[in-house]
């Protein structure tokens, strides 16, 4: 009996045991799972920080460029209206 009883004893322990590592595998799984999930959605961040950045830059330079057309043709009027009074 006193071996039969051990055998019970040690396929409860392991079958104990797996039941543990099966648990814990799946939980550091999910912690690893959530650690690069969080990696991700800060590099995804820090992309569109860097976006924003670029369009506000690509907007101040327009309006920079939309300036400068609206003053070469301000002069190419006045270039224009001189020429026309020189004929």
């Amino acid at each position: 009996m006193s071996q039969n009883a051990d055998t019970f004893l040690l396929l409860t322990i392991l079958t104990l045991v797996t039941i543990l590592l099966i648990f814990g595998m799946k939980y550091f799984a999910a912690a690893r799972q959530a650690q690069q999930r969080l990696a991700h959605e800060g590099a995804y961040q820090e992309l569109a920080d860097k976006a924003a950045v670029a369009q506000t830059a690509g907007a101040a330079t327009l309006a920079k460029l939309e300036q400068d057309v609206k003053e070469m043709k301000t002069k190419l009027a006045g270039i224009e209206k001189v020429l026309r009074e020189v004929e």
